[in-house]
């Protein structure tokens, strides 16, 4: 894995967006939102885990890679990459979602050839640009640790954390964009931007069937809905014989399981607020 990519200044609107997660019509989709923007390639940025829980990891690499955006490595990428044995994703062993990863990532290790590997071991582990007279900054999940769960309602000091661990690595930044957790936000500290971009391939555990993506343009950055046939991509799942719950999730809009949540953004305590 490459530590860093510095694609110097990008001009025109930037499409940011995380997680495929194997969901090749999410995939497909994202490409028809770049297209109707008229956003090349070369400003399309992937925040990582183009495998993950759906039904078609063979055909999202393919698809992503036919495209040519710029993917920075998730913490899928460098497991697959090492073939490992499990997903990284920093789940507590034995929990639900730490037992259902076994069953999705065996699925995508089978897909996932050796030449994929070899591109994905090649992918950096950060992404800078300049845009509209901002420095930014892409990673996934954090850079003190890949596979860091970082949410809207983290504490203050974990942002901090992180971004003085960016700016040591990379010089000073004015925003952070990052993914895996799967829930978009914004949120501003100590001058500096932190947005996650959300992820494409399932639904941000509200009730709903969109996913997001970012768009950064002069004005600033916005959190988009992405619209797909998630029909099709629970048949795909089906057919794969991932039925351990992620392929309901697609539909219902809901996780299969609140462990990796923070108490505070759990439904339950939604409910109760």
């Amino acid at each position: 894995m490459q530590e860093m990519q510095d694609l110097g200044t990008l001009q025109g609107d930037v499409l940011l967006f995380g997680g495929p997660y194997s969901n090749l019509q999410a995939s497909e989709a994202v490409l028809g939102e770049a297209a109707e923007r008229g956003i090349l390639a070369g400003n399309a940025i992937c925040t990582g885990d183009v495998t993950a829980y759906c039904g078609q990891p063979r055909e999202t690499v393919a698809a992503l890679r036919a495209w040519g955006c710029v993917v920075v490595a998730g913490n899928c990428e460098v497991q697959l990459a090492a073939e490992a044995m499990d997903c990284g994703c920093g789940f507590e062993a034995g929990t639900a979602c730490d037992l259902l990863s076994a069953g999705w990532f065996a699925h995508v290790s089978r897909e996932v050839d050796v030449a994929a590997r070899v591109w994905m071991a090649g992918l950096p582990g950060m992404v800078v640009f300049r845009h509209a007279g901002r420095r930014v900054a892409v990673i996934h999940g954090g850079v003190t640790e890949i596979a860091r769960f970082i949410w809207e309602t983290s504490p203050e000091a974990v942002f901090a954390e992180e971004v003085a661990a960016i700016e040591a690595a990379a010089g000073p930044v004015d925003m952070v964009v990052a993914g895996h957790s799967g829930i978009a936000f914004r949120r501003e500290v100590a001058g500096v931007m932190w947005v996650n971009a959300g992820v494409i391939g399932m639904p941000p555990h509200n009730g709903l069937q969109a996913t997001s993506f970012a768009i950064l343009s002069e004005n600033g950055i916005e959190i988009c809905d992405l619209r797909y046939d998630a029909r099709e991509a629970f048949a795909e799942m089906q057919r794969a014989g991932l039925t351990q719950g992620y392929d309901r999730a697609l539909l219902s809009g809901y996780w299969p399981s609140e462990d990796v949540l923070p108490s505070d953004l759990r439904e339950s305590s939604r409910a109760s607020g």
